[in-house]
């Protein structure tokens, strides 16, 4: 069982702040900032549970962007676009099933610094999906994926503070 606290003005106004300071360190602060105030959470937590309020919020959208690629899939009569969707599906179970559980597992512990390399890693899954839809007249979940990829490298600078500390 568990009780609810009630926090005074200033403590969520402290945390209004905290999560703009957190913010200004990540290399995408208003994606960082809506993505962090869209969870009531945010204003009564510290970094690591920003971390994973945004660890979160990557998985949700990684799964918004997984269905839209076995949609897709379903749809593709192209081989060379159903190969590219292949592999981008590969790199997005590699996202769900690895990256954003270390960040869960990880993020309160002495090895925070996995799940900072986990958010790295689930960047550079997103720009492998990218990649694929090189040869392609056009990339589907191109909105989609770069909000994976920003989002993992917000994930990751939020962790590198914990890291650094």
């Amino acid at each position: 069982m568990f009780s609810l606290i009630f926090l005074p003005a200033k403590s969520q106004e402290n945390n209004a702040s905290l999560v703009e300071t957190t913010c200004k360190s990540t290399p995408f602060y208003n994606l960082c900032v809506s993505t962090l105030e869209s969870d009531p959470d945010s204003s009564r937590t510290d970094i690591p549970g920003l971390a994973i309020i945004g660890a979160n919020r990557l998985n949700a959208k990684v799964y918004d962007s997984f269905k839209e690629i076995a949609s897709l899939l379903e749809e593709a009569k192209d081989e060379s676009l159903k190969k590219a969707l292949v592999e981008c599906d590969d790199h997005y179970k590699t996202i769900i099933t690895y990256n954003v559980l270390s960040v869960i597992k990880t993020v309160r512990t002495s090895r925070a610094y996995v799940g900072r390399d986990a958010m790295n890693d689930a960047a550079k899954e997103a720009l492998a999906c990218a990649s694929g839809f090189e040869n392609q007249p056009t990339f589907p979940i191109k909105d989609s994926n770069k909000v994976v990829h920003d989002l993992s490298a917000v994930v990751s600078s939020i962790i590198t503070l914990l890291v650094s500390e």
